[in-house]
């Protein structure tokens, strides 16, 4: 993998005022570009230096900027595992400069020592109270970047409100190392205005069309919730299989990411979940069957999700009808939440089509669900009791033998 310095690397370096705003669209290399920068800084520094670097969580982190400050230098060979203490995620550089990560959750950090460099990585998912805790307590300057899916702190607390505020919008149009089928697939969305207009251009405004709204975000699975169902989603090659648990409480329902991962065949997803839970019933989606049998033979207790005209639609509004929570270590289930929309018309309309590409664990969760609640047609949910019976008795039996 290679980083390579682009239009807006060069433009994010020129930035010099205490707040340096990245205001950007997707593929922008806004985020890896800060991280190059900061990586810069720390090995040239003559007298020591600490840099945070912070996001909403270290799940978000770990899946994001760690993952990314890793390969910048393992591909410029800089890279020593005996730098790294991975219990504090901190990385020692020759000079004797530190960059640490942690999560905005982490509210002792907030409120504890002092650094001299800070980047906040998608700072519209931090509060503001985070922000002003981290910024007092930095010395020199504080990097902040973010998608502009709606207005938020920095534009009414901030950016007009201070004189230390340097503020530009970047787009993949100065990241000259974008691949030709990136480039095309952010094109080909040209015609959804609301859209375009965030991720493709930068520029703030209001994405159309969001599918659900209003899930919290909670730290853990309280110890009084129910395990009900694992959700399946199947991929290999181009798409992941998506494994969601979905947990019953107080009312509503908790999802928690089991997996989110290319490449895995029927015996390693089975595997996966058989370390999960040996008897709660998975809902798998039913277009692959031969993999349903298969993964079963295995131990799993496993069905096919029930399909049929209106049923991604019905399941969406059934899904949409409860009260959900996430699990903050569910990085992708989150990430889809906040980017899974509707299909809107050259015209901006919205379609009641979901846009493909950030569904494949809220697909898990739609399977899931819907396998739960009086949404399924009476004969068919005793056809999936009746299956569903046929393999608690199929795997009672092998364990007989």
């Amino acid at each position: 993998m290679e980083f390579k310095i682009v239009t807006n690397t060069r433009k994010i370096a020129q930035l010099k005022k205490k707040i340096r705003a990245v205001q950007g669209g997707t593929s922008s290399s806004k985020t890896i570009s800060i991280l190059i920068g900061l990586i810069e800084y720390a090995q040239k520094d003559k007298t020591p230096t600490l840099t945070s670097i912070v996001s909403e969580s270290m799940p978000h982190l770990k899946k994001g900027c760690i993952r990314d400050f890793k390969n910048i230098l393992k591909a410029h060979n800089y890279w020593k595992e005996t730098n790294w203490a991975e219990t504090d995620k901190i990385y020692t550089f020759e000079s004797g400069s530190q960059i640490e990560f942690f999560g905005a959750d982490q509210h002792d950090k907030l409120r504890g020592g002092r650094r001299d460099r800070l980047f906040i990585n998608e700072a519209n998912n931090v509060s503001f109270m985070a922000f002003e805790e981290l910024e007092v307590r930095t010395r020199e300057f504080v990097y902040l970047d973010w998608n502009p899916v709606s207005e938020y702190w920095f534009d009414t607390e901030v950016k007009d409100k201070r004189d230390d505020v340097d503020f530009i919008v970047v787009n993949y149009l100065g990241n000259e190392a974008l691949d030709e089928a990136t480039i095309n697939s952010i094109e080909q969305r040209k015609n959804r205005k609301g859209w375009w207009a965030v991720y493709g251009l930068g520029l703030l405004g209001e994405v159309e069309g969001k599918i659900y709204k209003d899930w919290a975000i909670i730290d853990e699975i309280p110890h009084e919730a129910r395990l009900e169902r694992f959700g399946l989603d199947f991929g290999y090659t181009n798409d992941p299989t998506a494994i969601v648990a979905l947990y019953r409480y107080n009312g509503g329902y908790i999802l928690d990411e089991i997996c989110f991962q290319k490449g895995l065949s029927n015996k390693q997803i089975a595997d996966i979940i058989l370390n999960e839970n040996t008897k709660t019933l998975v809902v798998a989606d039913s277009a692959e069957p031969k993999s349903i049998d298969e993964i079963g033979q295995y131990g799993v207790t496993i069905i096919g999700s029930q399909k049929g005209k209106d049923s991604v639609k019905q399941g969406i509004q059934l899904v949409q009808a409860q009260r959900i929570s996430i699990t903050k270590r569910s990085v992708n289930i989150i990430k889809e939440y906040r980017n899974y929309l509707w299909q809107t018309d050259k015209d901006g309309k919205v379609l009641n089509i979901p846009e493909a590409g950030f569904d494949h664990a809220l697909d898990a969760v739609r399977y899931a669900l819907t396998s739960l609640i009086d949404f399924i047609p009476n004969q068919i949910r005793q056809e999936q009791e009746q299956r569903f019976n046929i393999i608690e008795s199929r795997q009672q039996f092998n364990s007989t033998k």
